[in-house]
């Protein structure tokens, strides 16, 4: 993939399309029917660096992993809530998910383990999740509550335990996925603010699939299993991606006309699928069936919305910020800034770029459009930047994405099926009139 790309403006789309898999539910349940009786065969698994990533380590863990790719098949050996090798480094670059899943995953082995990542990697937040696991007879250190990180495994004794999720919601999932091989009945409690609550719901339904009901007071943040149910081994067909979804819908509220993604229902166990209603907030029409979500833009109007709970899409609303009439808030996002990039802080850099006013609060932004011009967006090495803001080329003219390569973190071919919608458009309903509004 070349250093940069320039995103051509469109007119209308009119498309129906099904994103890649979802990678937090494949992470989920790789992670899953690692620690399952027998084996798994998942399909519709996504295809993109994080989930190579976790499928690697997962054999360095000593798993049996026959993963076909180019099929979106995996086939996994579980262990029966063993971890087969004594002793691994495992290197997971950005991958969040999977450093704090495995770092949970690693202390129910019987050895030493080391996880690490990329620089940014080591400024990321772990620390609550290390003083958790040690609560529950674990013996993990790192390096002032961030990676490297350290487990010296014989297991987890169980018992009570506080998850801290304020900073992520990652904490939690980890814990609750390894709750049933402890030794002792378990109860997870939340402490702090938790945020992104729809992806314990998905860590939850996930387990569900694997033969593990998870007993939840989600008022009171407090969760635990039946210390008598196991993971079994499961055919698991993931479904699509709800937070790549964002983007296509993203599309219909900048560019106009339709787009369906097909895969999707009002039923998703992902959360992010309701960001659909945040852009029908803005202005959109939406349609919905049991199995796919319609958008049809554009977006007309700013709005001001928590979205605590669908954090990855905050990049995708600033992005059609730039085409309403009106101020756009976004809050409740203050952990936004310890994910792949400063997702508050870098992202007001490149709407300002565009020509948007944006005011920088401690959990969110507040963006007025402006007129707007060309620009280079620099994507922080952060997919979700990249893909997001190429959303703004879509009528504004002369928007180049720097470093397009970082998308393969979560989605390799999002450029190529970015061309693929756009060929949808009318362009003789293509904004003209010089400032992409």
């Amino acid at each position: 993939m070349q250093d940069s790309i320039e995103i051509q403006p469109c007119g209308a789309l009119d498309a129906d399309v099904r994103p890649p898999g979802s990678k937090s539910i494949t992470n989920r349940a790789l992670c899953c029917a690692a620690l399952a009786i027998g084996p798994s065969r998942l399909s519709g698994v996504l295809d993109a660096d994080d989930t190579r990533i976790m499928a690697s380590a997962l054999e360095t863990l000593g798993f049996t992993i026959d993963a076909q790719w180019e099929t979106s098949d995996v086939h996994v050996q579980g262990g029966g809530g063993a971890v087969p090798a004594r002793e691994a480094s495992l290197m997971l670059g950005n991958s969040g998910t999977s450093i704090r899943f495995l770092t949970a995953l690693c202390c129910l082995g019987q050895g030493s383990y080391l996880l690490d990542g990329i620089p940014r990697m080591r400024e990321r937040p772990i620390g609550a999740l290390v003083d958790s696991l040690n609560e529950l007879g674990g013996d993990v250190s790192c390096m002032d509550g961030r990676p490297p990180v350290k487990v010296s495994a014989s297991g987890l004794r169980g018992g009570a335990v506080r998850v801290d999720g304020s900073e992520s919601s990652q904490f939690l999932s980890a814990i609750l996925m390894t709750l049933p091989w402890m030794r002792e009945y378990s109860v997870a409690r939340t402490t702090g603010s938790a945020v992104s609550r729809p992806y314990i719901r998905m860590t939850c339904a996930v387990m569900r699939r694997f033969g593990v009901d998870v007993l939840q007071l989600e008022e009171a943040g407090e969760y635990s299993v039946d210390p008598r149910h196991r993971y079994v081994g499961t055919d698991f067909d993931i479904e699509p991606d709800a937070t790549a979804a964002s983007y296509f819908w993203g599309a219909a509220a900048i560019a106009g006309g339709r787009v369906r993604v097909n895969g999707l229902g009002p039923n998703s166990i992902q959360g992010d699928a309701r960001f659909a209603q945040i852009l029908e907030e803005a202005g959109c029409a939406i349609t919905s069936g049991e199995n796919f979500i319609e958008v049809t833009g554009p977006a007309t109007r700013g709005i001001e919305v928590d979205m605590g709970d669908v954090s990855d899409t905050v990049q995708t609303l600033a992005s059609v910020a730039l085409f309403v009439d009106g101020v756009t808030v976004i809050r409740g996002v203050a952990h936004n800034r310890h994910k792949e990039s400063d997702r508050i802080g870098n992202l007001a850099t490149e709407l300002r770029k565009l020509g948007a006013r944006v005011d920088e609060r401690d959990d969110g932004l507040a963006i007025t459009p402006g007129p707007l011009r060309p620009a280079r967006i620099d994507t922080w090495n952060d997919h979700r930047m990249a893909m997001a803001l190429s959303l703004v080329g879509l009528r504004q003219p002369g928007v180049v994405i720097n470093d397009p390569h970082c998308v393969t973190k979560t989605w390799p071919g999002y450029f190529d099926a970015l061309r693929i919608l756009t060929s949808s458009a009318d362009p003789s309903a293509r904004s003209t009139d010089g400032n992409g509004r």
